[in-house]
C-alpha cells in the first residue's frame, strides 16, 4: 500500500497538476457554464481522488507499455470530461485546449528529461548524497516554472488570444491529436525499455550509445510536441483570416448594395432639387427670401466630379453627412487611376477610409478641427491613397493597424484590417501613424500602369 501511494505523490499527482496548470492556461478567457466556481474546485477533488484508483493500477501495470498508456488517457479523459463541465464552449473547442495543454506538459517534461540525461552523464549531480531526492525535486520544479512560462509565451499566448473568435478545423485537430498520440505511444515505450537499462538510478547508462538513443527520443518527443502547437497556431490562424475574408466578402456585397442604392438616390435628389432651384430662381426676383433658399437648396443640386463614377457617387453622399455635422472635408482625388479595383472593393476600401476618419472628427468639440484631407494621386508608378484627420484621445496600434475603442473589439475593428485586405489584394501595402493630434493613413499601390 504504501508504494501505491508513493506512486500517486509522485506520478499521478504531478502528473494531474502540471496538465491542469496547462489547461488553466489554454481555458483562459473561455466562456465558463453556469457554476464554474463549485464546479471547478469540485472537478479538483473527483480528480485527485480518482487518481488513488489508478496509482494502484499503475503499480500493477505501470511496468507494461499498454498499461502505462491506459494509465496516461485515463487520466486525460478524466480532465477532458471535468473541462466540459465547467466550460460552456463547444466539445471540439475544448478537446483542442485539453490536447495542447497535453502537448505543453509533455514538452516541458521531455525538454527536461534530455536536460537531465545529459546531466547524468556528465556526473553534475554525482555530490548530491543523502539529500539526492530534494534537491532533484527543487531543480524539477523551478524548471517547470521556467519552462511553462516560456511555453506560455512562445506558444500558448499567441493560440490562445485568436481561439475565440474562430472556428476549428476538425481535421486539422485530428491531425494534431494523432501527431500527440503517437508521441505519447513512443515515450512510453522510452521510459519504460530506458529505465530497464538504466544503471543506478534512472536515466543514467554506463555506455555513451545509449544516452544517444534517449537523448535521441527525447529530442523526437520534443520535436513532435513543438509540431503540434505550430499545426495548432497554423489552424487559428487559418479560421481566423478565413473569418476576415468572409466578412470582408459581405462587406463588398453590401458596399455593392449600398452604392446602387446611393447612386439611384443621389440621381433622384439631384434631378428634384434642380427643379425646385430652377423655379425658385424665377421667383427670387420677385420674393428676395427664395434667394436664400435656393442657396440651401443648391447644395443637394451638386456632385464631386473625380474622374470616377463610383467615389463621385459616394463622396457626395459623405459630403451631405459633412454640411449637417459642420465637417470640412478636403477632396484631390484623381479617380481615373483606380479603374483596376473593383467596384465593389473600391466602395468598400473608401466607405471604410472615410467612415473611420468621420467618427474620429465628429466628436471633437471644436469645429475647426473637424477636417478630413483626402488625396489620391499618382507619382513615379506609384499610386498613393492619403488620408489625415485630428482626433481626441490616445491610439493604441496592433501588427501596424490602430485598435478599435469600441467596447466590442471582437465584432468590431474590421474596418481597418478589411482595408489592409483590399490593398494587399491588388499589390498594395497600408500603412497608418499618429503625429501629434493627427491620425494619418497611407495605402501605397505599386507599378499601377500594369495593373
Amino acid at each position: 500500500m504504501s508504494e501505491v501511494f508513493q506512486l500517486y505523490g509522485m506520478i499521478i499527482v504531478e502528473f494531474l497538476a502540471e496538465l491542469l496548470v496547462f489547461c488553466f492556461l489554454f481555458f483562459l478567457g473561455r466562456k465558463r457554464s453556469a457554476g464554474f466556481f463549485w464546479k471547478a474546485p469540485l472537478c479538483l477533488l473527483l480528480l485527485f481522488a480518482a487518481g488513488i484508483p489508478v496509482a494502484w493500477f499503475y503499480s500493477a501495470f505501470g511496468d507494461n507499455v499498454f498499461g502505462r498508456i491506459a494509465v496516461y488517457l485515463f487520466l486525460f479523459g478524466l480532465v477532458i470530461a471535468a473541462s466540459a463541465w465547467c466550460y460552456a464552449e463547444p466539445f471540439f473547442k475544448i478537446l483542442f485546449c485539453c490536447t495542447l495543454a497535453y502537448a505543453a506538459q509533455n514538452l516541458v517534461y521531455k525538454f527536461f528529461l534530455f536536460c537531465w540525461t545529459g546531466g547524468e552523464y556528465f556526473r553534475i549531480f554525482d555530490n548530491w548524497g543523502t539529500n539526492f531526492s530534494l534537491f532533484y525535486r527543487l531543480v524539477y520544479y523551478s524548471f517547470f516554472l521556467a519552462s511553462t512560462a516560456a511555453v506560455y509565451f512562445l506558444f500558448v499566448r499567441g493560440i490562445t488570444k485568436r481561439l475565440s473568435s474562430c472556428d476549428l478545423d476538425h481535421r486539422m485537430l485530428a491531425l494534431t491529436v494523432f501527431v500527440l498520440g503517437i508521441t505519447i505511444l513512443l515515450c512510453s515505450f522510452e521510459d519504460i525499455y530506458f529505465a530497464r537499462l538504466s544503471t543506478e538510478r534512472e536515466n543514467r547508462f554506463e555506455g555513451g550509445d545509449l544516452v544517444i538513443l534517449r537523448e535521441t527520443g527525447n529530442a523526437f518527443s520534443i520535436v513532435c510536441c513543438i509540431i503540434v502547437f505550430l499545426l495548432s497556431h497554423k489552424t487559428v490562424v487559418e479560421r481566423e483570416l478565413s473569418r476576415e475574408v468572409e466578412y470582408l466578402k459581405h462587406a463588398i456585397r453590401q458596399s455593392e448594395r449600398q452604392y446602387r442604392i446611393s447612386k439611384d438616390t443621389i440621381d433622384l435628389i439631384n434631378i428634384k432639387c434642380h427643379d425646385i432651384r430652377y423655379k425658385l430662381g424665377m421667383l427670387a426676383s420677385e420674393v428676395p427670401v427664395l434667394k436664400d433658399i435656393s442657396k440651401d437648396v443648391a447644395i443637394y443640386d451638386s456632385r464631386i466630379s473625380t474622374g470616377s463614377p463610383l467615389l463621385d457617387v459616394l463622396l457626395t453622399e459623405k459630403s451631405l453627412f459633412c454640411e449637417q455635422n459642420n465637417i470640412n472635408m478636403s477632396c484631390m482625388i484623381d479617380g481615373g487611376k483606380l479603374d483596376f479595383i473593383e467596384e465593389g472593393d473600391l466602395y468598400c476600401l473608401f466607405g471604410n477610409l472615410i467612415d473611420n476618419a468621420l467618427d474620429a472628427v465628429k466628436k471633437l468639440a471644436d469645429p475647426s478641427r473637424r477636417v478630413i484631407d483626402l488625396v489620391v494621386k499618382a507619382k513615379d508608378g506609384l499610386l498613393l491613397v492619403q488620408e489625415e484627420n485630428y482626433f481626441d484621445g490616445e491610439l493604441e496600434f496592433s501588427e501596424g493597424l490602430p485598435v478599435t475603442t469600441k467596447g466590442d473589439k471582437d465584432h468590431h475593428g474590421f474596418g481597418m484590417r478589411s482595408l489592409r485586405l483590399i490593398a494587399r489584394k491588388y499589390g498594395g501595402e497600408l500603412s497608418a501613424f499618429v503625429k501629434g493630434d493627427v491620425f494619418h493613413l497611407n495605402i501605397i499601390f505599386g507599378n499601377i500602369q500594369s495593373v
